[in-house]
């Protein structure tokens, strides 16, 4: 799951993982996390994901973090916004109306540059990495954001000998053991969604749970 993985996936346009609508559980539950709504927002792993857009209609800044350079034209692009780019530390920003794209490596985003997000959004980052790298992505994610930041996060679950990742399955358990220590967690869903999923029913995936968590930095 490393650069030439992701990069080639965007080249070969493969990219099953990309929703064409905003996610509904964006929408159910963003509300409950109550912020003010001209607070910043950070989305990492963001593709050209139509959350981003939904989240700035509700008034916030956006600050979405995303490697492959494709898929960052390609959002500003569909949604019909023209850019300015420039480079910012060792990664490029595109900005238009209220959404900003940090283009190049997560691990590369510094303090400074996510110091007024007060808001935290992942429904395809966490799951999009091996075990391997989750816990490394949540060390950046505390390193990054403040004490009292609110965050929806949003995974899959299933039996994962049963199909190859990503998306990867992350269990509720891990979501507590990752990020237990540094932020309150809250469950706010757990649902099957193996029906409404038909790619994983033709994997023969037994069962596929969708789980959505409030998030809160201690």
């Amino acid at each position: 799951m490393h650069e030439e993985f992701w990069q080639a996936r965007w080249a070969r346009n493969e990219i099953g993982f990309h929703c064409s609508e905003v996610n509904p559980s964006l929408q159910k539950y963003w509300p409950a996390l109550q912020l003010a709504s001209a607070s910043e927002v950070l989305v990492p792993l963001c593709g050209k994901s139509l959350d981003m857009p939904w989240l700035a209609v509700q008034g916030h800044a956006v600050l979405g973090v995303e490697l492959a350079e494709r898929a960052v034209q390609d959002f500003f692009a569909e949604q019909q916004l023209v850019a300015q780019v420039g480079t910012d530390g060792a990664l490029r920003r595109y900005q238009a109306q209220g959404i900003a794209v940090l283009q190049g490596d997560f691990f590369a985003v510094t303090p400074a540059q996510t110091a007024g997000c007060t808001g935290y959004y992942d429904r395809a980052a966490l799951i999009a990495l091996p075990p391997e790298m989750r816990r490394r992505y949540v060390a950046q994610l505390q390193a990054l954001l403040p004490s009292g930041c609110h965050g929806l996060l949003v995974t899959i679950d299933y039996p994962q000998e049963q199909k190859d990742g990503p998306p990867f399955a992350v269990s509720d358990a891990e979501v507590h053991e990752l990020y237990g220590g540094g932020w309150k967690v809250e469950l706010l869903e757990d649902t099957d969604v193996l029906a409404d999923n038909a790619k994983f029913g033709a994997q023969a995936v037994t069962e596929l749970r969708q789980r959505v968590y409030r998030l809160v930095r201690r």
